[in-house]
């Protein structure tokens, strides 16, 4: 048998779904400035960085992740001030905590629901985990379509239903009232809902507070978040709250050391050291007021929507041609206008620092 007829039945092994599946791409950002994945421009003070490589540099690299994945769990309970009757687990980013809620839910019709334009993860970890998934198109100016939202619910009957808060790529918080509606709706026929507030540093609200007022309504959601926007991108650690028996059924399903003892250092340092991350949090959202100010001033921009995470969305006359002018002035933004029809020809915007912004509204005016 030749090398290539083994290569090709080689690859046969593989689930035909998977092989017609485009990879998650990275852009490529050498030379550039990376205004495209909401990343938080600031790094640590030269004293904490010190203090923390002497810290990672005394870890037992030598051994298995031990009490300090328990430490971390029990550190960001007392952070977010955990109601009662709840509990953590731990992802390598809210990617993986996604991906486990799914596998923890396959059952054979199961359905995972969100709204549309949302995270792309969504959608992926369904498909790869048997799960069918069902997109309900927001708005056209990208709120929750209440009355669609129910009618999907009540037919598709979803395990798990995504609600974004804010929502990528739109930066949308969406309205309190609707998203309880639909939380009721999906508690009614048994699902489970899954609020992901990976942009949480940046919003003016949290579903937190509406599960401490009420927890018996919520008692089927599972909160997320991320340490990704706080300023840890790079650590890759995600955090699953809510209900101690339903979070400890997404427990059993995880990867026995999925935090690696660097990772949970370094998280274990920043919860040390919040005001030095709650203040770039606060002088990220100045930026983005003034970014947002800028953007609507600027000839060309079609719109600026409202914002309420650390990115902006903007319609232009033409995306493909602005993105190209943009990263040819060593700019790289997201072109976001394939997603989905309703952001035809939409780029997001990271906000920076303001320095970054200028030069990012620069590139912009010139690629118009």
């Amino acid at each position: 048998m030749t090398s290539e007829i083994s290569h090709s039945l080689a690859l046969q092994r593989i689930r035909p779904d998977v092989r017609a599946m485009h990879a998650y791409v990275v852009q490529n950002s050498d030379g550039l400035l990376k205004m495209d994945a909401m990343e938080n421009p600031f790094s640590l003070p030269p004293a904490l960085q010190a203090e923390l490589g002497q810290r990672l540099g005394a870890l037992a690299l030598n051994r298995y992740p031990g009490d300090g994945t328990a430490q971390l769990q029990q550190v960001l309970a007392s952070y977010v001030d955990l109601p009662a009757g709840c509990s953590v687990v731990l992802g390598n980013g809210s990617d993986e905590l996604i991906s486990l809620l799914a596998l923890a839910c396959a059952q054979p019709g199961a359905k995972v629901l969100a709204p549309v334009p949302g995270f792309v993860m969504y959608a992926m970890s369904a498909q790869l985990q048997g799960l069918g998934f069902v997109g309900v198109p927001l708005t056209a100016d990208f709120e929750l379509d209440e009355a669609a939202m129910l009618a999907a619910i009540a037919e598709h009957r979803p395990a798990i239903t995504y609600i974004a808060y804010p929502n990528n790529p739109t930066a949308t918080l969406w309205d309190e009232a609707v998203v309880q509606r639909i939380i009721d709706a999906v508690g009614a026929q048994g699902g489970i809902v899954a609020i992901d507030e990976a942009y949480q540093p940046f919003a003016s609200r949290t579903w937190l507070d509406r599960i401490r007022a009420e927890p018996q309504r919520n008692q089927h959601v599972l909160l997320m978040r991320t340490l990704s926007k706080f300023g840890l991108a790079g650590v890759r650690l995600g955090y699953l709250m809510g209900p101690t028996a339903l979070v400890g059924e997404i427990d059993k399903v995880r990867p026995p050391y999925n935090i690696s003892v660097l990772n949970s250092e370094a998280a274990l340092f920043a919860l040390e050291h919040t005001e030095v991350f709650a203040g770039q949090a606060a002088e990220l959202r100045a930026q983005r007021s003034a970014l947002i100010a800028a953007l609507r001033a600027l000839p060309g921009i079609e719109k600026c929507w409202d914002s309420e995470a650390n990115m902006v969305l903007v319609r232009v006359p033409d995306a493909a041609r602005t993105y190209a002018g943009m990263k040819e002035r060593k700019v790289l933004i997201k072109n976001v206008s394939t997603m989905h029809s309703t952001l035809a020809n939409c780029l997001r915007l990271t906000v920076g620092s303001a320095a970054d912004n200028a030069r990012m509204l620069a590139a912009l005016q010139a690629s118009l």
